[in-house]
Order: structure tokens, then C-alpha cells, then sequence
């Protein structure tokens, strides 16, 4: 998986792609039906859903931190074999039935083990796409989480309604096993040489890429307002007598990702993300609005293919912004950097935005979020925009003269 060649669609880039699809559809998948798992089977209260819910974000958070700071010293291929092989043994603890405790400490130790594993497919991808074709092959790649995202909370609810808990924890174990293998097939390029100094005391930049900030910001509050449609689409669809069109609101949601994503990425690498990223805003803005006034099946499929032609692009091109900005052997601190924020804002979002839907309701809520996309654009600017616009300005001028 050489730089030198310009070749996109490599066996090793396809196998990456599809052990993320397994795993981001384990945890799509599983997110859906574990708060009803443990009220079912161990009478928990709804905060201790919650935990839960949320001790798996906490784990997947320090699985990143983690695997930011050792990915530059260890062998990329060693380190996705043991996230793989952790994921899936902690699966295995899903039997286990020793009470609501170990379910908690399973879940922090799956999450923990699905941040290692993303974080690192997603250094080793970055790595193999050609510079100059970044921005297409992130959006190629984003395509594997945008089919798990669609599909994974499809399965969990129809698997909860058809099938018993174990079936569904065996179904997700046999697709942990399926990643560990094709993940031995990989060939997985050398860890770029880094010759930064990592003794002394403690440095932010030995856990984070801060050139990356900037525009994890921006993910954190686009995730932030996407985790209200995971959350609370399928209980907002109850309260207007929709469930059925719900159903297929993240079909839709995925076929707008997988038909703009072609042209997108191109779009990117050749003109700049801020060709993109502005209209995404609008659109993503425009399908949060459109989300708030839904009182028929066809408003709410239409907002969907809105939503996924906004949020769908603004994920992939912010991946690729933070990419650009750095050194070969800051890829992992940068990938980490991202899904640290995107990780932060799908875990705060249910949380805050529950306690808020008491006062508020679903669609007041949904047209807030809708106002706040059109404003974080404008904090875009400030913050990237901007400075890629002076950018290529001063680009063009270069090659004029």
C-alpha cells in the first residue's frame, strides 16, 4: 500500500473497509438493543440503562487516547490484531449472565476495544490513499460507515422482535470473529518513523493532534446534533403515528450517503473541502427544520436523504480536513483526534438533548439543532474555512506569476 501508487481500490483498502463495516455495525447494532437488554433481563432503572449505554462511549474514548499515543511505536498490523481479538472476546462476555455489573464492565471493555481497532483501520486507510486523492478515498471508505450506521440499528430493532438477546450476541459475535480473520489478510504499510521526543512529562500532543482541534469542534457539534435522529427518531415517529415510514428513514439516510459520496470526494481533493462543506451545513440545517415540521411519511423520508447529504458529507470531508494538515507519523494522533470528538458529541447528545425533550419536545428540539447547523457554519469559517479559502488564493496567484 505504497503512496507512490495512485491505485484507490487496492484488496487491502476494500478489506479495511469492510471489517469497519462489521465493526461499526456490531456497534450500531448493539447500541439499539442494550438498554432494552439490561431492563428486560436485570430490571435496571433507566438511569442505569444509561450507564449502560454510555459507559461504552468512555471506553471507546480511552481505547483512542490510548492507541494515539503507542500507534507510532508499535506495528500497525500487531495492534489491529489485538483490537480485532479483544473486540471480539469482549463479545463472548455478553453471555456471561453475572448481573448488571459485568454487563457494565463488558460494555466499557467493548467500547474500549472498538476505539483501538477504528482508530487504527483508520490510520492504516489514511496511510494507503494517495495524498492527492484523499478526499475521494475517505468518502469511499466513509461509505462502510454509513452502510452500518443505516443498517445496524435496522437489524437490532427487527433481531429484538423476531429473535431472543443470545441469538442477537451470537450474530454479533460470528461477525467479530469474520473481522479478526480478514484482518490477518491486510497487508499493513510500516509505522511511519517519528522523531519526536516522547520523554519527559506529560504533553497534550503525545495523546492528541492539536492542528486537529479545529475541526474535531465542528464534528463534535454536527455528531452532537445527528445523535437527536439515532436517539430519538424512532420514538419522535411514535408520538406523529409514523412508525412505518421510520423504518426505512435511515435506507433513505444511506442511499443519499452512497450517491453523493462519488462526486464528493473528487469535488474535494480538486476544489477544497469549503466546496462542500457549506452546502452540507445547509442541507444537514435544512433536514433537521424539515424534521421538525414532518407530519406525513414523505416529509420524514425526504429529511432523511437531506440529513444524509449533509451530515453523510460533513463526517468524511472533516475526516479528510484533519488528515491534510499533518505529517505522515501524525496520522494516528489525527485519527484519533477526530473520532475522539466525534465520540464526545454522539455521547453527550442523547444525554443532554433528554433532558431538554421534557421542556421542548421532539420537534421544537429537532428545529433548534436545525438553527444551530446554519450557525456552526458559520463557525466553520472562523476556524477552517476560512484560512483554506486565503489559502487557495494565494495558490492561484502563485501559479499566475
Amino acid at each position: 500500500m505504497s503512496q507512490v501508487n495512485s491505485k484507490l481500490w487496492t484488496k487491502d483498502f476494500i478489506i479495511l473497509s469492510l471489517v469497519n463495516f462489521f465493526l461499526v455495525l456490531i456497534y450500531m447494532l448493539l447500541n439499539v438493543i442494550i438498554a432494552l437488554y439490561a431492563v428486560n433481563e436485570f430490571n435496571a432503572s433507566t438511569e442505569q440503562a444509561g450507564v449502560v449505554v454510555g459507559i461504552f462511549i468512555i471506553g471507546a474514548l480511552i481505547g483512542r487516547l490510548v492507541t494515539g499515543k503507542v500507534i507510532t511505536r508499535v506495528e500497525y498490523k500487531r495492534i489491529l490484531i489485538i483490537g480485532l481479538i479483544f473486540f471480539t472476546i469482549t463479545i463472548l462476555l455478553y453471555f456471561i449472565d453475572y448481573g448488571l455489573p459485568l454487563l457494565i464492565v463488558s460494555r466499557f471493555l467493548n467500547g474500549l476495544a472498538i476505539g483501538i481497532a477504528t482508530t487504527v483501520i483508520g490510520t492504516i486507510v489514511v496511510l494507503a490513499i494517495p495524498k492527492s486523492r484523499r478526499g475521494e478515498g475517505i468518502s469511499y471508505f466513509a461509505v462502510s460507515t454509513a452502510l452500518a450506521t443505516g443498517l445496524g440499528p435496522f437489524l437490532g430493532l427487527y433481531m429484538t422482535q423476531h429473535t431472543g438477546f443470545n441469538i442477537i450476541f451470537l450474530f454479533s459475535l460470528l461477525l467479530g470473529v469474520a473481522s479478526t480473520i480478514i484482518g490477518f489478510l491486510v497487508n499493513v504499510p510500516m509505522s511511519p518513523k517519528t522523531t519526536e521526543e516522547k520523554r519527559g512529562g506529560f504533553k497534550i500532543s503525545n495523546y492528541i493532534e492539536p492542528k486537529a482541534v479545529p475541526i474535531g469542534i465542528i464534528v463534535l457539534l454536527m455528531t452532537f446534533s445527528f445523535s437527536s435522529v439515532l436517539s430519538y427518531i424512532n420514538l419522535y415517529a411514535i408520538e406523529l403515528d409514523l412508525v412505518s415510514a421510520a423504518s426505512f428513514f435511515f435506507s433513505i439516510y444511506t442511499v443519499s450517503v452512497l450517491v453523493s459520496r462519488p462526486f464528493t470526494g473528487k469535488i474535494v481533493d480538486r476544489r477544497g473541502a469549503n466546496y462542500i462543506m457549506y452546502p452540507a451545513f445547509f442541507l444537514f440545517g435544512a433536514g433537521m427544520l424539515l424534521l421538525s415540521t414532518v407530519d406525513k411519511s414523505l416529509t420524514l423520508l425526504l429529511a432523511g436523504g437531506l440529513i444524509g447529504l449533509g451530515f453523510g458529507n460533513i463526517s468524511s470531508v472533516s475526516q479528510t480536513v484533519a488528515t491534510l494538515k499533518v505529517t505522515p507519523e501524525r496520522i494516528g494522533y489525527v485519527t484519533a483526534t477526530f473520532f475522539i470528538f466525534y465520540d464526545i458529541g454522539n455521547g453527550l447528545g442523547p444525554f443532554i438533548l433528554g433532558l431538554i425533550i421534557p421542556f421542548t419536545g421532539y420537534s421544537t428540539m429537532y428545529e433548534i439543532l436545525g438553527i444551530m447547523v446554519f450557525a456552526v457554519s458559520f463557525l466553520y469559517y472562523f476556524l477552517h474555512g476560512k484560512m483554506e479559502r486565503e489559502n487557495r488564493i494565494l495558490s492561484l496567484k502563485e501559479k499566475i506569476h
